[in-house]
């Protein structure tokens, strides 16, 4: 499943105005791991949710001898608060999109694809870069999964598209996060996304999917963006350094948004998006870059310094998951 929701960093400018006052409200991350959809969506802990699930049935022979869809989409809502008066709008899904199942793998594999979706109950009146040039009801959101079950029991995932805000997760057939979203654009978002510029139009927005990052680099985080003092948090073009091999150091980066390439004596070692923390090696080794950082996508990070963060805690995290090789920035 995808589940949808709002982090605090991915909206700018005039549009956080209502959300800073408490006129509506960002979102906690969801849980890293998922029992009951039903009871985060009574939380009120996400926007939507994509929910696949199929089913195959096999003779002795391992022939694929029937299959079918489960599942579909949940929308959340969107709570107003002004003084004296709190409203839910309730959200409005639009119909399931799910594809005619199709033979794969030499006909021993079913591959199902759906997408789910609709828009937020509050109306937002704007301008918009094609006709009519002013809309008044919200945005459309959603996320196109596709879902892979062979003739031995096994599975797979891909996220084909999704809107570009907001925040997509992807868990998987356990109901553990599996990926993410690297990159939310809520200005393209607010202005393109409705008619036929979506799914319902025919027309897909690509989805930019990242690993998850570690246990420890989540409690970092969370001690990083909310453990004292609000960090600073810089703008990266894509295409741009955010660090270079051999640079003196005194700082890691938070990942907020967009995805970040490591790069070590001009080699490609990996890319990471919203979640990972960057620069821990530096601190480890005289205060030296020992990567290029570059951003591939427009990218958001919080800056912290070395000295925020314990230096065990750093030894752990250069010895994480997803290490290329002994190079970390």
């Amino acid at each position: 499943m995808s589940l949808s929701w709002i982090p605090s960093e991915a909206i700018g400018g005039a549009m956080r105005m209502p959300f800073d006052a408490g006129f509506t409200h960002y979102d906690e991350p969801p849980p890293d791991h998922i029992e009951d959809i039903e009871k985060l969506r009574d939380a009120d802990r996400f926007r939507f949710a994509n929910v696949l699930r199929a089913w195959i049935e096999v003779d002795a022979d391992g022939r694929i001898e029937k299959l079918g869809y489960d599942g579909g989409g949940l929308m959340g809502s969107t709570t107003v608060r002004v003084p004296g008066l709190s409203h839910t709008f309730e959200a409005v899904a639009l119909p399931d999109i799910q594809r005619e199942p199709e033979l794969v793998a030499g006909g021993t594999a079913v591959r199902f694809v759906q997408t789910c979706g609709g828009r937020t109950g509050l109306p937002a009146p704007r301008r918009v870069r094609r006709k009519p040039f002013l809309q008044w009801s919200a945005p459309l959101v959603w996320s196109t999964l596709a879902l892979t079950i062979r003739n031995d029991g096994t599975s797979s995932l891909e996220v084909l598209g999704a809107s570009r805000f907001p925040r997509h997760w992807v868990y998987d057939e356990t109901g553990n996060l599996a990926a993410k979203s690297g990159l939310t654009d809520f200005k393209d978002w607010y202005r393109k996304s409705f008619g036929k510029h979506t799914p319902w139009g025919d027309e897909e927005s690509p989805a930019l999917v990242t690993a998850v990052e570690t246990a420890l680099e989540r409690a970092l985080s969370t001690r990083i963006m909310r453990g004292g003092a609000k960090p600073k948090v810089k703008k990266v073009k894509a295409g741009k350094l955010l660090a270079e091999q051999g640079a003196e150091a005194t700082e890691l980066y938070l990942v907020l948004d967009g995805v970040v390439r490591i790069e070590h004596d001009g080699e490609r070692l990996a890319e990471f998006g919203p979640g990972a923390l960057l620069g821990e090696r530096a601190a480890l080794e005289g205060g030296r870059r020992t990567s290029t950082m570059v951003a591939v996508t427009n990218c958001r990070v919080a800056v912290a310094a070395f000295d925020d963060i314990d230096r065990s805690a750093l030894e752990e995290l250069s010895t994480g998951h997803r290490r290329e090789d002994g190079s970390r920035s």
